[in-house]
């Protein structure tokens, strides 16, 4: 890397928290990069290399607001995005350009059927996150989207914080997590219910299977009852939507993800990559390309093959449980760690999970296999 671009702070519940002497940390020693663009968004104060750190709007102003396109490779690198990590050291996922942006874009227009030039969208994550990059930064305004930004917490000035938002802007497609969707239902219904969130037209959910207690508070509460909901299923490693439901085209169960978008193929397979069929559980693969793939783990090649090839030959391995329902709908049961053999019976944490949050006096559950 040659040039950093950090801010000097955040804010985080109405407090400036520094983040350039975490750059500064990262920076000692390193002789490569040349250049540190600083955002000044907070306005504190902040150690200053002359020779090294430039002001964002100093040199922006600067530009010209016309710039010539210059041509690239189709996989050309875009960015390296490095997973959490729980299981293992994290791994520095790698993108490149043209089919990356290709499918985030294509995803992000059909899945949430994007109207650009009426719609308001938000979705919540992190903008580090992969589903920050895809939805937030590239799907969005590849497709002109008109959104909202949100920096902060969701109970900053208070737990109606979002439902405020979503009536100020009005917003009308909201993709948000279960686990946040959870929270709301614990903090209970008054929260949403003061705000009017009648502009909402479709809801969205990410990052780990939704319960379908949850579900249908989303669309009860938050929906109104007229809110489709579109349950999405992929990773930092496919980079964009893979299996979701359609608005309008696709009839949906509470708790799945019912089908592959077109284009994708996806099967559930047991322990010898045999697919289980209507009825059955196992591992959910993939068994062709798209365009949005993962290219490898930056400078790990062996590890790459090892950690999503070696399993099963010819076929991707995403790590994630699966069954088919009796009309083929996909159900995800989280991370295999995850899925527990009881008695030849392979249930996943998730599931137990959902029963538990099924009782009207429990609100969220965690649940370990021993």
């Amino acid at each position: 890397a040659k040039v950093v671009i950090t801010a000097d702070g955040g804010y985080r519940k109405g407090a400036a928290n520094a983040l350039k002497p975490a750059v500064d940390e990262a920076l000692k020693g390193e002789q490569n990069v040349k250049k540190v663009l600083v955002v000044k968004r907070t306005g504190q104060d902040v150690g200053w290399n002359a020779s090294r750190d430039v002001w964002w709007h100093e040199i922006v102003e600067r530009q010209s607001p016309e710039h010539q396109a210059q041509a690239f490779d189709s996989e050309h690198g875009l960015f390296i995005l490095y997973t959490s990590g729980t299981t293992a050291k994290p791994k520095g996922i790698y993108h490149t350009t043209g089919g990356y942006l290709t499918q985030a874009a294509f995803t992000h227009r059909n899945v949430f059927d994007l109207k650009p030039e009426k719609d308001i969208y938000w979705c919540t994550a992190d903008v580090g996150w992969v589903t920050g990059h895809s939805y937030i930064v590239y799907g969005p305004m590849i497709n002109g989207a008109t959104q909202v930004m949100y920096e902060g917490t969701p109970d900053s000035p208070t737990k109606g914080r979002m439902f405020e938002i979503i009536e100020k802007y009005g917003v009308t497609i909201l993709y948000t997590a279960p686990t946040l969707i959870r929270t709301w239902m614990k903090w209970g219904d008054e929260y949403p219910k003061a705000s009017n969130l009648s502009s909402l037209r479709l809801l969205g959910s990410v990052g780990e299977p939704i319960n379908p207690e949850a579900w249908m508070w989303y669309r009860e509460i938050i929906g109104g009852n007229r809110c489709p909901i579109v349950d999405t299923w992929w990773q930092t490693e496919t980079g964009a939507i893979m299996i979701s439901p359609l608005p309008g085209v696709t009839a949906t169960k509470p708790g799945s993800a019912m089908g592959t978008l077109p284009g994708i193929s996806a099967q559930v397979v047991d322990d010898n990559a045999k697919p289980v069929g209507n009825g059955g559980g196992g591992y959910l693969v993939l068994d062709k390309p798209w365009p949005s793939m993962l290219r490898g783990i930056w400078g790990e090649p062996e590890r790459y093959k090892e950690t999503y090839w070696s399993r099963y030959q010819g076929l991707y391995f995403a790590g994630d449980g699966a069954k088919l329902d009796d009309d083929g709908a996909i159900w995800l049961l989280g991370r295999v760690d995850d899925v527990m053999n009881v008695s030849g019976h392979r249930i996943s944490t998730t599931e137990v999970e959902s029963a538990l949050v099924s009782h009207p006096a429990v609100a969220e559950a965690a649940v370990v296999g021993a």
